[in-house]
């Protein structure tokens, strides 16, 4: 059975189910109050970054949707850190709901924040902080974003940025692969950050695409120190991503990038992290001692589902929401519904940012 397959009986089930009213039967149940939907967001586009990731970017129209959907739905949107107590003491008000958004790029203050505020929804920024103190462009991200903006050229030759083959950029396999290429060539040199985005603007000139006008709208960076001090004043709760959103599988190289991402984040927000989100989702079993070890009370996942009580702290469940997300599966897991009918996918490639 295809994806595609898929996707039309999970929404033909969700739509009968409504129809026969086991969104109100389920969302008002006892079972839905011992459980918390973590909602999980990454960006949201500046411009056309949707169209290029729409598994890592959202639409502000539709993540503006999402919140009046679960303003008008009556949801109790909670702090992640009082949701998580209340998980875990079975005191969790009805139909709660967290809202999560991981790495910390610009989009979320220029666009993002402006909207959650307006709903007065409390919301948390899992912020890895190496992009945070450099301000350029996150390199593998952008990397695959310039690719994705030349796909009208056809065909083109990068052997000076380790691409051996000549690349048809009309091909998303082919960019791909190109990506893959680069990724491998540009690890071997062992170059510094300031190196890394020298070779991101000179692969920007070769496809024709205007770096700088790229870097001046902030398109694929993060919030820098300051615009994070302004957002944690006014409310918003900065937690643990990892400083170079990288998880080594060395204890010590681990609890080094947990302990400079917290330096950076008291720095910046003047309060101490105790929440941790796995980078692109990836976890080992080694992780949850040195978590605890670093005084880590919960940490996120990118598989989907919804956490309950009986769940490891730190292996908790979330709904990853995308564009191509329709509003009944989100509707689906907002009350719990989809639960029943989810396979509990982990989470995929596309996720990942690093």
């Amino acid at each position: 059975m295809g994806p595609s397959t898929r996707a039309f009986l999970r929404r033909t089930a969700l739509t009968t189910l409504k129809t026969a009213g086991l969104f109100h039967l389920v969302k008002n149940s006892a079972w839905r109050r011992e459980r918390l939907l973590i909602l999980c967001y990454h960006g949201v586009a500046l411009e056309d970054e949707n169209q290029w990731r729409p598994f890592l970017y959202i639409d502000l129209k539709t993540l503006e949707r999402r919140l009046e959907i679960l303003q008008k739905g009556g949801y109790t949107v909670l702090p992640l850190d009082e949701a998580v107590k209340r998980l875990f003491q079975k005191d969790l008000p009805p139909h709660s709901v967290v809202l999560t958004f991981d790495d910390g790029t610009y989009d979320f203050y220029k666009l993002a924040y402006p909207a959650i505020k307006s709903f007065g929804f409390p919301v948390t920024v899992y912020l890895t902080t190496y992009y945070s103190d450099h301000q350029h462009p996150i390199f593998g991200l952008v990397c695959s974003y310039l690719l994705w903006k030349a796909r009208n050229l056809a065909t083109v030759k990068l052997e000076e940025f380790g691409i051996r083959h000549p690349v048809d950029l009309r091909s998303e396999q082919a960019r791909q692969m190109a990506e893959s290429e680069l990724s491998q060539w540009v690890d071997g040199l062992d170059i510094t950050g300031e190196q890394k985005d020298q070779i991101a603007c000179s692969l920007a000139q070769r496809l024709g695409v205007d770096y700088q006008d790229l870097c001046r709208k902030r398109l694929l960076h993060l919030m820098n120190e300051e615009e994070v001090r302004q957002l944690a004043k006014d409310g918003v709760d900065f937690q643990l991503h990892t400083h170079r959103h990288r998880m080594p599988q060395k204890e010590e190289l681990f609890l080094r990038e947990i302990r400079e991402n917290r330096v950076r984040i008291i720095k910046a927000t003047g309060r101490a992290a105790k929440h941790f989100c796995y980078p692109s989702g990836a976890y080992r079993p080694e992780y949850y001692s040195w978590l605890a070890q670093e005084g880590v009370v919960s940490a996120t996942t990118c598989d989907t589902g919804i956490a309950h009580f009986s769940d490891n702290p730190l292996l908790l469940h979330r709904l990853v929401d995308t564009s191509g997300r329709s509003e009944l599966e989100f509707e689906g897991w907002a009350t719990g519904v989809s639960q029943f009918i989810s396979s509990g996918k982990k989470a995929p490639k596309a996720y990942r940012a690093d």
